[in-house]
């Protein structure tokens, strides 16, 4: 049998035109199962190593927080996408106090008056942690030009300015991990009636859903071209399949993985004498 190729290779943006349409928002490419039915068999056996992984990365960040790695999770995706499935069911495999989350929503008076990624930088995570991001400084180059909230000039101008500053981030010992959630037109609808029809999760809808919804065809071009232009060497997008909820919870949950595996991070080494620790211990 022919080795599984990682799924980061599998779901790696393609450099050159982004085209959305041509990306299946239904795949299970790279899912070692057969199906739904084998998610709750595939998805346990990630967990022994993405709790291992984690707690060696809050580890090396307690030991040696000089130098020890972050990483940082990019969540981006259309309403009902599932960013905050993802954050529930692939990133509470781990030990919490090992993540910070951040959702960024509308940026206040104080974030509006300084440069887009003051906010940005302000959320990053510390030595030893996941930091996870429900959406991120793509807002910026995604609903500011959807919406016209600022000209042309200022937005077209930030996917250089973001690049250059995800390498420096990526230089100074962060990973950085993007999914971009990709879920269908029809997939959307069908959740935000799933919302409606269901009284436990009307607090899961905004009306204003619908108004952004009428933007599709605007979202799809702005995410297309943030995709094309911020998918580089050192910060590349992953298109995340996310119409079928139990995929791209496991997808996601794999792609951590796999990125905290690359690390290759030992457990911390003693800074005190284990003989003589364990001596004292016995005796007191």
């Amino acid at each position: 049998m022919a080795e599984q190729r990682p799924l980061a290779e599998l779901l790696r943006l393609p450099a050159g035109p982004v085209d959305l349409s041509t990306i299946a928002t239904d795949s299970t490419v790279g899912f070692p199962g057969r199906g739904k039915d084998d998610v709750g068999t595939v998805g346990a056996a990630l967990v022994p190593e993405l709790e291992d992984l984690q707690e060696r990365l809050f580890a090396n960040g307690r030991a040696t927080p000089e130098t020890a790695p972050r990483v940082l999770l990019v969540l981006q995706g259309m309403d009902t996408s599932g960013k905050g499935g993802v954050i529930k069911h692939a990133i509470g495999m781990v030990d919490p106090q090992g993540v910070d989350i951040t959702s960024f929503k509308s940026p206040t008076k104080t974030e509006l008056a300084h440069p887009f990624l003051w906010r940005i930088e302000r959320a990053l995570p510390a030595p030893g942690m996941v930091g996870i991001f429900d959406r991120s400084h793509y807002e910026d180059v995604l609903i500011v030009r959807v919406h016209d909230l600022v000209p042309e000039a200022v937005w077209s101008a930030r996917y250089a300015e973001i690049n250059a500053w995800e390498e420096a981030l990526v230089a100074g010992g962060t990973t950085v991990v993007k999914c971009f959630l990709h879920v269908s037109h029809d997939k959307q609808k069908e959740r935000l009636l799933e919302r409606l029809d269901d009284p436990t999760k009307y607090w899961k809808y905004n009306p204003g859903d619908v108004e952004e919804r009428q933007h599709w065809p605007a979202y799809t071009e702005a995410y297309e071209a943030a995709l094309e232009q911020c998918s580089t060497q050192h910060a590349p997008w992953f298109v995340v399949p996310a119409d079928r909820k139990w995929y791209r919870n496991w997808a996601v949950a794999q792609l951590l993985v796999e990125h905290l595996r690359g690390l290759d991070l030992a457990w911390p080494a003693a800074d005190f004498d284990v003989s003589t620790e364990q001596a004292r211990v016995a005796a007191s």
